[in-house]
């Protein structure tokens, strides 16, 4: 739930109130943030380590700079993704995920695996909905 107080001010009851269907729910805020369309690639495309931000933004084929930077800083100040500034010359950014956004991109992957192993099913049924809608 979103709250002011500080973590520690938390009872162990408050943690166990988490509602994902609840507006305020951090839970529910987490979730639109990993889940939104470029979260899940995001997450995924840091699932193999560390990258800096235009090798990631090229993986993601369609995001633009604004989104994937928006993206990062919200899944940073979540705690799935850290970001760590390299003091080379010139200095770089990169990337990475928590253990929390290690766990999440492993079951997202889990999903993505189903998905691109279903595209042939989903296609048929496309095709069979768009011809009863035509017909």
């Amino acid at each position: 739930m979103t709250d002011a107080r500080p973590l520690e001010d938390f009872g162990p009851t408050d943690a166990m109130v988490a509602d994902v269907f609840q507006r305020d729910c951090t839970s529910r805020q987490l979730l639109e943030a990993v889940t939104g369309r470029w979260g899940v690639l995001t997450v995924v495309g840091l699932r193999d380590g560390a990258v800096r931000f235009n090798a990631l933004r090229r993986r993601i084929d369609g995001v633009s700079e604004k989104m994937l930077a928006q993206t990062l800083q919200t899944l940073e100040r979540d705690g799935v993704v850290v970001r760590e500034v390299r003091a080379t010359i010139p200095p770089h950014v990169e990337y990475s995920l928590t253990a929390l956004g290690r766990r999440v991109a492993d079951d997202l992957t889990r999903l993505i695996d189903v998905l691109e192993g279903a595209t042939v099913e989903v296609a048929a049924s496309q095709r069979a909905y768009d011809a009863r809608r035509d017909a």
